[in-house]
Formats: C-alpha cells, sequence, structure tokens
C-alpha cells in the first residue's frame, strides 16, 4: 500500500538520510525539524505515518501523540530514541505510540516498523472508508493490488457490456462476490440473480433445473415447472463450479446460449430468453478439455470476458485491507465494536498461507471478532493454526 511518512528530526542529515531511504522504498516521505513545523503538516492531514525524535528545539516530541489522538484519523508514530530513553518510549507506546526504535538507526529495523505500521494505516482506511459509505458488505471487492485492480476492471467493463463471463480461481477467492460485483455495477442491477451451485443438482435432474418442464414429462412432473434460465430472463444466471455440469447437458447450454432460446423437458415451444451468464470454476478447464471432459465450444462462448481471481498467498498486500473490510463487516453483524488489530496480530495473519484463502481469512476474522472483549484483535483471538505458524517463524 502507498503511506505518507512525516520525519520530525532536528538533525538535518539523519532526517535526510531515513526521508531519502524510505522515499527509496515507495513511501511519500515529508519533513519537519521542529514540533511546529509538523503540527502544520499534521493539519493538513497528509501524514499516515510519523517517525518521530523526542528531543526536538521546540519541545518534548512525544507530545505529539496527545495532539494526534483527536485528529479524525490518528496517524501512527514510531518513536527515535537514544539508548538513555528506552523506559520513556515504552511509557510512549502505552500512550499510543506504534513502535519505538533506537539511535543510531537501523534501517532495515525502521522500514520493518513503518511496514508495519503502514498496515495499520491500510487496515483502518478500509474501516474509515465503509463507515462512510452505504456499500453493501456482502458485494463489494476489496484489493488495491495490480492483480486485483486489474480483476475489478475487467468486471466493470463485462457489467457494462453485460456480456458472458468466465472467473476461475482456487476455492474460497471470492469468485460468487465478484459474480454479484457485477451484478450490482451493471445495467442489470435490480433484476434477478440466479445462483445454481453446479455440484449440487444430481445430473438427471440438471436439464430440468435449467430448462424447467412440462406437466407429465417425466415420472413425477406432476405440473409445468418453469426453469432456472427462464427465471433469470433480462437478468444474469451464475453458474457456479460448471466443471461439474455433465457433458450432454454443455451441449444443451451452449445451444440455449447462442440461440438465445430453449424448450423445457416435454415442450415443443421455443421460450426467448435474454440472460447474462457468469460462470465460475475452481478446476482447470483447458485440461478438461485436453480429455474430453469440459466442452470447448462451450469454454469458448463463456469466456468473452474471462478473470482469473487470485489466491490470498498471491496477494498478502491486500490482507490490511481485508480485515479492516470483514471487521467492520462482523461488527455488524455480532454487534461488536472492535477498533483495530494489534501489529503482532497482523503480522501473524500476513505470515500465514491460507489455503481456504479469503473464505479461511473471513471465518478467522469473524471468529476473532466475536470472541475479542478488547479494543484490538490480539494473537489469542485468532485461530490455532494461525498463531501456531506465526510462532513458527517468529522463535
Amino acid at each position: 500500500m502507498t503511506a505518507t511518512v512525516l520525519v520530525v528530526d532536528d538533525e538535518e542529515t539523519a532526517r535526510l538520510v531515513v526521508s531519502e531511504y524510505l522515499g527509496s522504498k515507495g513511501y511519500e516521505v515529508l519533513n519537519a525539524g521542529t514540533l511546529a513545523e509538523a503540527r502544520k503538516i499534521l493539519n493538513t492531514g497528509r501524514a499516515d505515518i510519523i517517525v518521530l525524535d523526542v528531543r526536538l528545539p521546540d519541545g518534548y516530541g512525544p507530545h505529539l501523540l496527545t495532539e494526534t489522538a483527536q485528529l479524525p484519523i490518528r496517524p501512527e508514530v514510531i518513536i527515535m530514541t537514544a539508548h538513555g530513553d528506552v523506559s520513556m518510549a515504552v511509557e510512549a507506546m502505552k500512550s499510543g505510540a506504534h513502535d519505538f526504535i533506537e539511535k543510531p538507526l537501523d534501517l532495515l529495523n525502521l522500514e520493518e516498523s513503518v511496514r508495519r505500521a503502514a498496515n495499520t494505516v491500510s487496515m483502518r482506511r478500509e474501516l474509515n472508508h465503509l463507515r462512510a459509505s452505504k456499500l453493501n458488505l456482502d458485494t463489494f471487492i476489496i484489493g488495491s493490488t495490480p492483480e486485483m485492480l486489474k480483476v475489478v476492471e475487467l468486471a466493470k467493463r463485462a457489467a457494462d457490456a453485460a456480456v458472458s463471463v468466465l472467473i476461475t480461481g482456487p476455492s474460497g477467492t471470492g469468485k460468487e462476490v465478484l459474480a454479484s460485483y457485477i451484478y450490482t455495477h451493471g445495467a442489470r442491477a435490480g433484476k434477478a440473480f440466479i445462483d445454481i451451485s453446479c455440484p449440487a443438482i444430481q445430473p438427471t435432474m440438471f436439464e430440468s433445473e435449467l430448462f424447467g418442464h412440462e406437466a407429465g414429462s417425466f415420472t413425477g412432473a406432476v405440473k409445468k415447472k418453469n426453469g432456472l434460465m427462464e427465471v433469470a430472463d433480462g437478468g444474469i444466471l451464475f453458474l457456479d463450479e460448471i466443471a461439474s455440469m455433465p457433458l450432454d447437458m454443455q451441449a444443451k447450454l451452449l445451444r440455449a446460449l447462442e440461440e438465445r432460446n430453449f424448450r423445457r423437458v416435454g415442450g415443443t415451444s421455443l421460450i426467448n430468453v435474454d440472460v447474462q451468464v457468469i460462470a465460475a470454476s475452481n478446476r482447470n478447464l483447458k485440461e478438461m478439455i485436453s480429455r474430453s471432459e469440459f466442452r470447448e465450444d462451450l469454454y469458448y462462448r463463456l469466456k468473452v470476458v474471462d478473470i482469473d481471481l487470485p489466491a490470498l498467498e498471491k496477494r498478502k498486500q491486500d490482507i490490511p485491507e481485508l480485515v479492516g473490510y470483514f471487521i467492520r463487516k462482523f461488527n455488524a453483524r455480532l454487534g461488536s465494536n472492535i477498533e483495530g488489530i494489534t501489529p503482532r496480530a497482523m503480522d501473524a495473519l500476513i505470515q500465514y498461507d491460507w489455503p481456504g484463502n479469503i473464505r479461511e481469512l473471513s471465518n478467522a476474522l469473524e471468529r476473532a471478532v466475536l470472541f475479542c472483549d478488547d479494543r484490538d484483535i490480539d494473537l489469542n483471538h485468532l485461530p490455532m493454526d494461525v498463531v501456531a505458524h506465526h510462532g513458527r517463524n517468529t522463535y
């Protein structure tokens, strides 16, 4: 994530060294040599993180902790202290400082401290963004990594054009959430959104579920039934885990998509429909095609726009934003008032590999919000798998 760091130090050489180093790591850096200069910058609201010296020409640096506590969005403060002031720095942390580092500075340690502060800033931005908006928490897409920005751009284009979309990615990456995003941001918002879980339908009942049937068309068909494609007319049909669809149904679906019509089972009349189809799969459809397990023509018919959702392990930079999103979501659902998460708990979430992807992260944060009686989520509120992995990587 991008963050703006305010370096407050009266030693110009030290200030410039820190500024140049953090600037080379992608941070925007502002400089102040006095408390007065720092206050002017803070009043602009530009600083996300403050790297603050203790002893300044016009006052005691940690006094800024009290002042920043009154700001609408409080910057994270990292205290720079000489060896003899360590006890003071510990007291400063009790007053809200994010961290302290001793002089002479180790730039790698400073970068790590700033990185942790930036994670907290990212999480709080997301919380504040959601508080200020009226977004539907179940359909909002989170992520600012290049991979996710590309995903959202493709989704917006697909929504505007109302074309067929194929969403691929591992289980738990949010394929259904992305389908909902396309629905709510397109011209078909407010129309039908029919969600079909292909693995949940018995192969012999697939045609009836999708296209409907006439009364008496087979044993048990005592009355006419409209199929889900007919119900979705004018809206969106979401076919989740389409790889589970039987081959004979794939051929019938392809024909229906190309002709924009179909017949009910046992029926003779063509039923015309206007349906945008979004399909999703956690399996490699190209490999299935090579084994004749999935129709190549249907594959290309579905992927007018193809969107691949990366595993959470591949975009860990998004975790702080996702944490803020889920805290806000579960605060509302569980009646809690969690304000954030401790740096060590955030580190544990970032270090973990998340084999279950965003779904697993969501479950972990729901548990944490449920069991947290404090202001911030800490390690003891997280699942044991996450804590154990953090312990192995820390000691």
